[in-house]
């Protein structure tokens, strides 16, 4: 069994930066700096031992560093930019790049801009929505009320034949015939 070598995880971002390759480390720094033109006010963080921007309380952006390329976690946004992502790997919610042939970064601004722009409505979305009931004040359903009915009988249920079982325990017995 191969035994791995565990190094704690990075602090911050410059410290995530400074254990990888030069190469590795001049792109994600590029990007880095994007990311910071569009939302300067993001806050930088690491999340899933990652780099990250974090903006209104949520992580917008990812960014990493693996074995044979570097990586852009923008979410659920690659699809929205497939036409121009054609000369890049790409899945559902990650885009690789080699560090010789970065992101443009007016691709990248797009991204982040579109990313602040959900992250803005899914906010907006929260603040409008009803407000949510605590149990007393919920409304039942019919499945509640059925259930709750249900339990109210079978308690009544019990409790009779806890009655009549008491009731006969009270009568006196009849003598056997012999």
């Amino acid at each position: 069994m191969r035994s791995k070598t565990h190094t704690a995880a990075p602090a911050n971002i410059d410290d995530y930066l400074a254990r990888v390759t030069d190469d590795k480390r001049a792109a994600l720094e590029q990007l880095r700096q994007t990311i910071l033109e569009v939302i300067p006010m993001a806050e930088e963080c690491i999340s899933y031992q990652m780099p990250a921007f974090r903006h209104d309380g949520r992580v917008l952006v990812y960014f990493a560093a693996a074995a044979n390329h570097c990586a852009f976690y923008p979410g659920g946004m690659v699809n929205d930019f497939k036409d121009e992502l054609e000369a890049y790997e790409t899945s559902k919610g990650t885009i690789r790049f080699q560090p010789e042939r970065p992101l443009p970064t007016s691709l990248v601004q797009k991204i982040v801009q579109a990313r602040v722009a959900q992250n803005a409505a899914r906010v907006s979305k929260a603040k409008h929505a009803k407000p949510k009931h605590t149990k007393s004040e919920r409304p039942k359903t019919k499945r509640a009320k059925l259930a709750k009915s249900k339990l109210a009988k079978s308690k009544l249920a019990k409790s009779k034949l806890a009655k009549s079982k008491q009731a006969k325990s009270k009568q006196p017995r009849a003598k056997r015939a012999r």
